[in-house]
């Protein structure tokens, strides 16, 4: 007699699921996705020196290109969260991924500063929406218990991109002259990643049932438990979010006003707070210190060579962060993130020595990457399928509409309080964050995502689950 596999809602079934080849893959192709965007991303805190001096530009040129780039960089994070919940996770990621390898290409060609304005935003563009929809695809297809390791597992393969971005510069930029366009031309390889994406990154089950399209979602939850050595089970009674029948294909209104006059402003509002304080402090850290350090007595060579040094940071970080995780209650460990890396920048604004600045630089990065997965996979599990990417994406996008006054913020901050000043503010943002997650975020860790969806108190689900009522069907 043939084995008899209970019922169970599509959030339970992949929870079930041991890592499998199914997953790494999911890894792989979404990290190097992220891999090329980040090189894109840092390419042009290295470039920028020499920009500056090749078409004579002054620091408020460049604070310009990055401050309208980032105006790209919200509109992509907004529209690829909003598109990925009205049309589908996949789409959207292939759709943003060729907009931003095609706008890397373009920023190899540029011949003014108007010109590269123009590219760079279309970069960011492409470059934030790729990255919000693959936190999110991730996030739904991977088990409860391994959730914010797997993240990381993405997060440190995809941060080799800001060494590698480093490197790059330090040995193409002193040689050639037109090296910087080389550097900008790299982030294009992520076409190959792009490719890896279409064929081994299907439709998000979750956001299938949460849409109506159970059929379709029991088959690919089908086909992956297959994948991973595990008897399918036959699919829970279902219905959407919305109240339409299971597989009427009904598609729910996803309204990015419900984020602040509904009842998931509260978690919204945090995860934003997160967002803008964590990537003001980051961004501007890694933008500006090549070019504040060289306009406080190194030479060109040696400002590459220590931002080299320190990007090496970023995989290291989030390495380390991969055992910490999902051990302990992701804001507790925010918290203490947030307050080390303000610690540490202080100590970097002191630091006058090769060998100081080297110390305390490394630390600053390695803390910042640390806490990158955490931000990412938190902002991912407080909000219900339903306005998921439109949530985390708008947070995250925000963050960027902040940075768009950032360099003049800290053109002003440097211009009239000093060197040490700016490094002062950004050890305040980076204890913020962890303090608004530590005191009004909802618990998130171990819990699957629905039950994290609605309340989070939840007690951290088993590696291998039992049998349960479809309880949290309209969390998804």
């Amino acid at each position: 007699m043939d084995n008899v596999v209970p019922a169970r809602s599509v959030g339970d079934r992949l929870d079930r699921l041991p890592l499998t080849s199914f997953h790494r893959r999911l890894v792989v192709a979404l990290a190097g996705m992220i891999l090329f965007e980040w090189i894109e991303t840092h390419s042009f805190a290295f470039a920028a020196p020499i920009l500056r001096e090749q078409w004579d530009l002054p620091i408020s040129g460049l604070a310009t290109v990055v401050a309208v780039s980032s105006l790209g960089a919200f509109t992509g994070g907004v529209l690829g969260g909003w598109l990925a919940d009205r049309v589908g996770r996949r789409r959207t990621l292939l759709a943003f991924a060729v907009a931003y390898c095609l706008a890397a290409l373009s920023a190899t060609l540029v011949q003014s500063p108007e010109q590269l304005l123009v590219a760079r935003t279309a970069v960011q563009f492409g470059a934030q929406g790729t990255a919000v929809v693959a936190i999110v695809v991730l996030s739904e297809f991977v088990p409860a218990t391994a959730r914010g390791r797997v993240q990381t597992y993405k997060v440190a393969l995809g941060s080799l991109g800001i060494p590698i971005a480093a490197w790059s510069g330090y040995f193409l930029l002193p040689q050639w002259s037109w090296g910087w366009r080389l550097l900008f031309g790299l982030g294009a390889c992520g076409a190959v990643f792009a490719v890896l994406v279409w064929r081994w990154v299907p439709e998000s089950p979750r956001w299938l049932a949460a849409h109506g399209q159970t059929e379709r979602a029991h088959e690919i939850v089908c086909t992956i438990e297959r994948a991973c050595g595990v008897q399918p089970s036959d699919p829970a009674p279902t219905r959407s979010p919305d109240g339409a029948g299971a597989g009427t294909g009904a598609r729910p209104r996803v309204r990015a006003v419900s984020l602040i006059t509904g009842a998931y402003r509260r978690r919204f509002l945090v995860v934003t707070a997160l967002w803008t304080t964590g990537l003001l402090a980051y961004s501007a850290f890694t933008t500006w210190t090549p070019t504040l350090l060289k306009d406080n007595g190194l030479t060109l060579d040696d400002t590459l060579l220590l931002s080299a040094v320190l990007a090496t940071a970023a995989p290291i970080g989030a390495i380390v962060a991969a055992p910490l995780i999902d051990r302990w209650d992701r804001r507790t460990t925010q918290l203490v993130l947030g307050v080390l890396s303000a610690t540490v920048l202080l100590l970097f604004s002191v630091a006058r020595s090769h060998a100081a600045i080297l110390v305390f630089g490394f630390a600053v990065s390695l803390l910042f990457q640390m806490a990158v997965p955490f931000m990412q996979v938190y902002s991912a599990e407080v909000f219900p399928t339903r306005i998921r990417a439109v949530g985390s994406g708008t947070a995250n996008a925000l963050s960027r509409i902040v940075n768009f006054a950032s360099p003049a913020l800290v053109a002003a901050v440097y211009g009239g309080l000093g060197y040490t000043a700016v490094f002062a503010l950004l050890a305040a943002l980076a204890a913020t964050g962890g303090c608004a997650v530590y005191l009004f975020g909802p618990h998130s860790t171990g819990v699957s995502l629905e039950d994290a969806a609605s309340g989070g108190n939840t007690a951290p689900a088993p590696a291998t689950r039992a049998t349960r009522t479809d309880t949290a069907v309209e969390n998804i």
